[in-house]
């Protein structure tokens, strides 16, 4: 096909984003739409329509606010790097973001499905030493081909209609997911709440998301039968190719002299990811963005694991600007405490049971990746003519 090549600034307008002032309440709670990242990653499809948060004519004219018209692509150029769309309504949007107005060459769906092929490429290229980021001149700098317009047009239909059917069928395997994850969760509560005996004598908790519980458990507060500790921080230094895991709320890292704590442990995300639970056999070192088990007090670790699963941690919220676990709140909590006999055999029947659960989430999970990883060849395929007929 006849293309015109060159650097992408040569097909498009790129315009950087902002944020106004967030103490000027009349710079907020407008009409006029305002994206970051986080709107971007959430999207389901292609096309981005509407916004967590607003901003006001008056934002947008004191602090020179780039406002991109409708058929223009959103990118995210900072962590993460990569998520797009394509406006459907006029729309202003924050420094993680960067925008492309396309030119009289360029069709705006082909434009996106062009990058879309690209994103690799793309986070390939992002540096910078406080946050990795993709620069408005890197990106304006991306060699790209496009065939005639009417070309791209054709392009852009066939993908529009292709996509969407794959994006159906993955948007029903991750509600499938979804459904699974609410059962596991239900099947934990049952079980570490009322256990596993249906014909035991049941008394009332006087709690009312917990209902009658077992009449010979114990209903007390969380801190009289664990202590939960806050972790401490360590060196990045200290974390390279050592024996010992990190763990974060951002995941595992590896300390390389010994650990601070013996396993089996219990952890929970403090703050980045509030409430989030890790379970380890080994050795471990508790980072300071995670709270763990520092005493167990003679309970089973693992019954400790599945009964945390029951409490909605992130409801308490220390009240900080990020959400943050305060322990201090969590310890009061009161919940129920079987014996340590019943405490292991309702540990055996969950790692049981929930391993059936994962086989099958397992397998969705793969079957949804191989769904999008079509999807991303076929948009390679399709954008850089290798599809017959699309020429």
């Amino acid at each position: 096909m006849n293309a015109y090549t060159g650097a992408l600034r040569y097909f498009g307008r790129i315009r950087n984003g902002s944020t106004p002032a967030s103490g000027e309440a009349e710079y907020w709670g407008g009409n006029v739409k305002w994206a970051t990242p986080e709107d971007l990653g959430k999207l389901n499809s292609d096309r981005i329509s509407t916004t967590k948060r607003m901003v006001t004519e008056k934002a947008v004219e004191e602090n020179n606010l780039s406002v991109l018209p409708v058929g223009s692509v959103l990118i995210s150029t900072r962590a993460p790097i990569g998520h797009m769309a394509i406006t459907e309504e006029p729309m202003a949007f924050n420094q993680g973001c960067r925008g492309i107005i396309p030119g009289s060459r360029a069709h705006g769906p082909f434009l996106y499905y062009l990058l879309k092929s690209r994103a690799p490429e793309l986070n390939a290229m992002a540096n910078g030493t406080t946050f990795v980021e993709l620069s408005r001149d890197e990106l304006a700098a991306v060699w790209v081909e496009f065939p005639p317009l009417e070309t791209q047009q054709k392009i852009a239909r066939f993908l529009d209609e292709k996509t969407a059917k794959i994006d159906g069928l993955i948007e029903k395997k991750r509600a499938l997911l979804e459904r699974l994850a609410e059962k596991r969760q239900a099947l934990i509560t049952r079980a570490v709440t009322k256990g596993l005996n249906p014909d035991a004598p049941m008394k009332p908790s006087g709690i009312d998301w917990l209902g009658d519980i077992p009449a010979h458990w114990t209903l007390c507060s969380l801190g009289q039968q664990i202590k939960l500790q806050r972790g401490v921080d360590i060196t990045k230094n200290d974390r390279v190719n050592g024996p010992y895991p990190v763990i974060s709320s951002g995941g595992i890292d590896y300390y390389n002299e010994t650990a601070l704590c013996t396993g089996p442990g219990v952890l929970v995300g403090r703050k980045g990811s509030a409430g989030k639970l890790h379970y380890t056999e080994t050795n471990y070192w508790p980072h300071d963005t995670t709270l763990y088990v520092k005493e167990f007090r003679g309970n089973q670790p693992r019954f400790v694991w599945y009964l945390l699963h029951t409490l909605d941690l992130e409801s308490f919220d220390s009240g900080s600007a990020n959400p943050t676990v305060n322990r201090n709140r969590v310890h009061p909590m009161k919940t129920v405490w079987p014996n340590i006999s019943e405490q292991e055999k309702i540990s055996i029947f969950l790692d049981r049971e929930l391993d059936k659960y994962h086989i099958i989430e397992n397998k969705i999970s793969k079957s949804a990746r191989f769904l999008e990883e079509y999807r991303s060849a076929l948009i390679t395929a399709a954008v850089t003519g290798q599809i017959e007929g699309l020429q």
